[in-house]
């Protein structure tokens, strides 16, 4: 080190004082010669280890640098391994989900199939009794003075004559029509009738039509008299 070679400079000077006083001049020259040789030895040396301990701290930053370089690569690895961790349990999940959604979708088509077969089911069934009821036209108006009519969505409107002793042409008419659940449904009378209720619940259980026109003009018959 600086203060080794400071020491090493002082004893040496020390050294040559006392062999000035013990030896002659030209062995003192042939020492001084020696000495500023060694002298000269020891600077390049001394430069040369100071040389090489820089070096030694640079190549030391240098590894430290690098080292933190890996560590920093290495968390940022870590990182990106977390971060595609968690997208795969994202891609897993929406997989699931997407899954779910089918299979959804595919109970909802099947119930819909379902629901159109029986609506299909239910417009074919009142089709077929209003086929029916059209053909029993006739024989309602001559046997009952009754005129039937077709009105707007798919309604039946059954007129009524005769009824009334002291005015035959006045009309007593009700409105039939089919439901979503293929049941018979009064949806107007004129005059209002309190039994027209219990009727329409009758022939929803009889499916006897016949007699549930009968009775309606029963009760209109019944009403005029009153």
């Amino acid at each position: 080190t600086e203060d080794e070679i400071i020491l090493f400079e002082r004893e040496m000077k020390e050294f040559w004082t006392k062999l000035k006083s013990i030896y002659g001049t030209e062995q003192i020259n042939q020492t001084l010669a020696l000495r500023d040789s060694c002298k000269e030895s020891i600077k390049v040396l001394s430069e040369k280890w100071s040389k090489k301990l820089k070096e030694g701290d640079l190549m030391i930053d240098k590894i430290q640098e690098y080292s933190n370089e890996i560590l920093q690569q290495s968390q940022r690895i870590s990182e990106n391994q977390e971060h595609l961790t968690e997208i795969k349990s994202n891609l897993n999940q929406e997989e699931e989900q997407k899954k779910d959604l089918t299979d959804s979708i595919q109970e909802l088509k099947e119930e819909l199939m379902k629901k159109k077969e029986i609506i299909s089911s239910k417009n074919k069934a009142a089709k077929e009794r209003m086929e029916r009821l059209c053909k029993s036209k006739v024989l309602f108006e001559e046997r009952l003075g009754l005129e039937i009519r077709r009105i707007h969505n798919e309604q039946l409107q059954f007129i009524f004559r005769h009824i009334d002793h002291k005015d035959p042409d006045k009309p007593y008419v009700f409105t039939l029509s089919i439901n979503e659940q293929g049941d018979y449904e009064v949806t107007s009378c004129t005059p209002p009738l309190d039994c027209i209720a219990e009727l329409q619940l009758k022939v929803r259980e009889t499916n006897n039509f016949s007699a549930f026109v009968a009775n309606i003009r029963k009760a209109f018959t019944a009403l005029s008299y009153k």
